[in-house]
């Protein structure tokens, strides 16, 4: 049976969490009524039939962020599996399909998080940060994350002050080494400092090329980029493929075929090439749009 592209996206305004192919069309409402707690990440496991988002909460200075879940054919049984308590503002949403786990970055929490698909066993495997005061430190603000599930390593961003040009990109192991805390494990990796304002992150397994969008100010910022990361390919450099978005947010990418997706704020939907070429628009939504993933579903 032939498989087809689909993206799924969130309107963060809106409260929505929608689908459409990948020329754009066909959009079409999933799940509506997430006005005010802030959408922002989202995963589907064609597997098991689901689609999970998180939200960021009603506010974000408090432990009210939650992990939702509902069918993938047609938005049926919502289900909480991750409940206001545990999570303050999750934000770029992952799943690892081998260890039946999702992945997440808790942004005021300050946290690197994980739990079992059916919401147990909720885990932090980095801490930067527990204070009022370190919540306001958004170099601290943990937001996009990447899987190398082969290779045992998470990626995340900490995105710093909106244009501040303070963004960093991290990598450390799944496992937490013995004796440590997520707090004080010392086996965390500076990939890329000082970046304009790194935001959600793909990685490429096989190739190991690790993709982001970047919201910041200057030449380097609003942009989608990629660097090799691969134990002799990593030279500390990176690209920057194609600028001119409106607050780059959603980054999903098509492997099989090559393309890469931006989502940003102005509502935009912008498609391209992995190399950053030959991008167009493909959908606007008059509203901003913050996590996209791509899924081939048969």
């Amino acid at each position: 049976m032939s498989s087809h592209g689909h993206l799924f996206v969130l309107e963060a305004r809106r409260g929505l969490v929608r689908t459409c192919r990948v020329d754009g069309s066909g959009m079409r409402t999933l799940v509506s009524g997430y006005e005010g707690v802030t959408p922002d990440g989202l995963q589907v496991d064609i597997k098991n039939g689901h689609v999970y988002w998180t939200c960021m909460g009603k506010v974000w200075s408090e432990n009210d962020g939650f992990i939702e879940r509902c069918d993938l054919k047609d938005g049926g049984n919502i289900t909480h599996i991750v409940k206001p308590g545990n999570t303050f503002t999750p934000k770029q949403l992952q799943l690892d399909h081998v260890n039946s786990k999702l992945y997440w970055c808790d942004r005021e929490g300050l946290r690197v998080m994980r739990c079992n698909l059916d919401g147990t066993s909720v885990e932090t495997l980095v801490q930067t940060g527990s204070t009022a005061a370190d919540r306001l430190d958004e170099r601290l603000h943990c937001v996009g994350i990447a899987l190398d599930i082969k290779r045992g390593l998470v990626y995340w961003t900490q995105k710093g002050p909106p244009k501040g040009g303070q963004g960093t990109l991290f990598r450390t192991a799944l496992k937490l080494p013995a004796g440590e805390t997520p707090a004080t494990r010392t086996d965390i990796e500076v990939l890329f400092s000082n970046l304009p304002e790194p935001i959600d992150l793909e990685i490429d397994e096989e190739k190991q090329i690790l993709y982001w969008s970047d919201r910041g100010g200057g030449p380097a910022g609003n942009s989608f980029n990629s660097a090799p990361v691969g134990a002799t390919s990593f030279s500390g450099k990176y690209d920057v493929l194609q600028t001119g978005f409106k607050e780059a947010i959603g980054i999903a990418v098509d492997l099989k075929r090559g393309k890469a997706f931006i989502a940003d704020l102005g509502g935009v939907i912008h498609a391209m090439r992995l190399d950053g070429t030959h991008e167009s628009t493909i959908y606007e939504a008059g509203s901003e749009i913050t996590g996209i993933v791509f899924a081939d579903i048969e």
